[in-house]
């Protein structure tokens, strides 16, 4: 990575003027390849926060499938280069804002918004800020809001997910298809459908997958059958193109499918024209008079439109389902700011089982001495 390294500055009381902030920041300079992502250390200043605002030190950062399309210029709520990329974290409060009663200083926070996350310090809504239970660790706050606020919101809030159905849940190893198996296993008798490599299935055997299924060198539609004739009642598709129709397909009456990604636009380290002219020719299209006679619905979630109400009741909910120990996050590997590069390279090339983590301090020296080990 780029960008000199440099110590955080905090402010000095003793020495009269307030001293500058500086933060470390992984910011996305251009669309295209991993060199894009550059590590820069940035005046901060001294925050004015508005009234409802909370400054938080993080210390854990979630890295999403959403960073690579953003990198490769395809996801659309990320802003224009030069932008920090970033949807979630967790760290500790340093500064609230006057009309801020229910956050103090000092407490442990997950904070969320649509990018500027992988950054030491930043400024969020207290509504964006959400208490962490005492036994949650940073790197399991980060991990939590965007797979699991997805993956619940899909299962309950849209495709009503009740005792005995059956639900294929698509990349079954990741943070999304972690966290869907996981709040499955809160509701009685579902069967779990999940697609990963042979190397993950043990894995995501144990996590609650009732029938992995190795996408590689099998046709999951045809496997699923074999266990299941009649199909599945949820299907969460996070691949797009032809998999959308295969996945329509699979329902059984009164069934859903929910589209809530573009996984098959992402097939290298750039962006490839010929990907995307694939996926979405092979997209499913029907109109309402032919989606009738099915008895099927097709739906799409984006968790970067939601309303605050929703994720306000989902994140209670999940806070309180890891309390009770119902759910816990995976992680697969942490990486400091300085590691992005790899840390992108190992979601990319599905080597991940769980969350991949990014952490802003700055990499010790005998992490270094022991990683050559």
């Amino acid at each position: 990575m780029s960008g000199e390294e440099a110590p955080t500055q905090q402010p000095n009381p003793a020495a009269g003027a307030p001293q500058p902030l500086s933060c470390r920041s992984l910011v996305l300079t251009g669309y295209g390849g991993y060199d894009k992502v550059k590590l820069q250390v940035k005046p901060f200043g001294q925050p004015s926060l508005k009234s409802d605002e909370v400054l938080v030190r993080v210390k854990a950062c979630g890295l999403n499938f959403a960073e690579l399309m953003g990198r490769q210029g395809l996801y659309e709520p990320l802003p224009a280069p030069p932008v920090t990329l970033g949807m979630e974290g967790a760290g500790i409060i340093e500064a609230v804002g006057e009309g801020v009663k229910t956050l103090k200083v000092g407490e442990r926070v997950i904070v969320m918004s649509r990018s500027g996350m992988w950054q030491q310090l930043v400024v969020v809504s207290a509504g964006r800020a959400f208490p962490m239970p005492e036994s949650m660790s940073f790197e399991e706050g980060a991990a939590l809001p965007i797979n699991y606020l997805t993956a619940y919101l899909m299962l309950f809030h849209m495709a009503n997910l009740t005792p005995g159905k059956s639900v294929l849940v698509h990349m079954a190893a990741g943070g999304v298809g972690i966290a869907a198996t996981q709040l499955c296993q809160t509701v009685p008798d579902v069967t779990v459908f999940g697609t990963a490599s042979a190397s993950k299935h043990d894995i995501i055997t144990q996590v609650g997958v009732t029938h992995p299924i190795d996408y590689r060198t099998r046709d999951y539609v045809e496997e699923i059958h074999k266990i299941s004739p009649k199909g599945v009642d949820i299907v969460l598709d996070p691949l797009g193109g032809a998999d959308t129709q295969k996945g329509f397909n699979l329902l059984k009456p009164l069934g859903s499918i929910i589209a809530f990604g573009a996984a098959n636009c992402v097939t290298g380290q750039k962006r490839s024209l010929l990907a995307l002219m694939k996926t979405w020719y092979n997209q499913l299209s029907i109109n309402a008079l032919k989606l009738m006679p099915t008895n099927k619905a097709v739906c799409g979630f984006h968790l970067s439109y939601m309303d605050d109400e929703h994720i306000d009741t989902g994140m209670a909910a999940l806070l309180r389902l890891y309390a009770e120990g119902k759910i816990k996050p995976r992680i697969d590997s942490c990486f400091h700011f300085e590691e992005v590069t790899d840390a992108m390279r190992r979601m990319h090339e599905r080597q991940n089982i769980g969350k991949v983590i990014l952490l802003p301090e700055p990499k010790k020296q005998n992490d270094e001495m022991a990683a050559k080990k």
